[in-house]
């Protein structure tokens, strides 16, 4: 089969689409999936660049996610061949097959593209895994979410599936055109992230309850300001710096809690839950109409290097697809 080789010899990477050897299965209740759409996601370029260490299980391959038909089934399985499916990769992706664990794949929502169902799972499993299961957004009704980088991919999502499950949102952005797709896509308020992001955020009425955080070192001090009592901080990246300073008596007087987490790392298990949380309370809204696609730009395949290069310079707007 094709798929994306990396190489390394002039010790800066080439991304090259090659004839590889053909995968197989390594453990019982996978399915094959004939690739249609890949996503493009930032821990693609870390891997990439050699600053991030893949599970050493994991495909050497890039791509955490797929959307596609299943070809073959080994082991017992809900699926059969010739079901449409998306699904979170264990590495793979950027090639014409890969190897699933079963429990990883969600039904291509109906009306849906391949293209458009390839930019769900590595920000949907990301959101629900964080927002939903650590942040526990919902834990006491309706509550409110700040999102911040809220036009970027996992920011389309979260946005999306906190207000199809009647959440409140707040984002933040860099550029007026980014607030403004966020308040077209469903956000309550869209706040420039500027040096007066803080206060604008404590004028809105009420407190948040959850922030999903991807700049870290930059925005700490704020989140810890915008939080309400029992308020929840996840961190799913650092692009800002990874070092903050935690004033202790502030987090036991507001009892804030501070989480984060990798999602590759996570065991089958932990990923097979996620899935089932998202089939059981998100695809139900996508079906609904509540939930849609938002794509920046797709790119051949074969282009991959431009797909990379659109994601490192920043301002998209949802997600980057490769197709096949």
């Amino acid at each position: 089969m094709k798929a994306i080789k990396l190489d390394y010899t002039n010790n800066s990477p080439q991304m090259s689409w090659e004839n590889v050897p053909y995968p197989h299965p390594t453990e019982e209740a996978q399915v094959l999936i004939r690739v249609k759409a890949a996503g493009v996601n930032r821990p693609d370029i870390l891997q990439r660049d050699r600053q991030y260490e893949p599970p050493a299980d994991a495909s050497p391959i890039l791509g955490l996610e797929v959307a596609g038909v299943v070809e073959q089934v080994f082991g017992e399985s809900q699926w059969q061949p010739g079901d449409e499916v998306c699904a979170l990769t264990h590495g793979g992706g950027y090639a014409e097959y890969v190897w699933v664990d079963e429990r990883h794949c969600l039904p291509k929502p109906e009306g849906w593209s391949f293209v458009e169902a390839a930019s769900l799972p590595e920000t949907y499993f990301t959101v629900w895994f964080n927002v939903f299961m650590q942040g526990e957004l919902g834990r006491r009704g309706a509550e409110t979410l700040l999102v911040h980088a809220g036009a970027s991919g996992i920011g389309v999502a979260a946005i999306q599936m906190a207000k199809a499950l009647d959440h409140r949102v707040i984002i933040t952005a860099r550029k007026e055109a980014q607030l403004n797709l966020c308040k077209e896509i469903g956000a309550d308020a869209a706040v420039l992230l500027d040096d007066d992001w803080i206060a604008n955020v404590k004028a809105l009425r009420g407190s948040v309850q959850v922030v999903l955080d991807m700049l870290g070192e930059k925005t700490f001090p704020g989140n810890i300001q915008v939080l309400g009592k029992e308020g929840r901080l996840v961190w799913i990246a650092f692009l800002t710096g990874a070092k903050v300073t935690v004033t202790i008596p502030q987090m036991m007087e507001k009892q804030i809690r501070l989480t984060g987490s990798f999602l590759r790392p996570q065991s089958f298990d932990v990923k097979a839950k996620i899935a089932a949380g998202l089939r059981e309370h998100i695809w139900p809204q996508i079906s609904a109409g509540k939930i849609k696609p938002v794509i920046e730009k797709t790119f051949p395949i074969q282009d991959v290097e431009q797909a990379h290069a659109w994601l490192e310079k920043g301002g998209h707007v949802g997600k980057i697809v490769l197709t096949l």
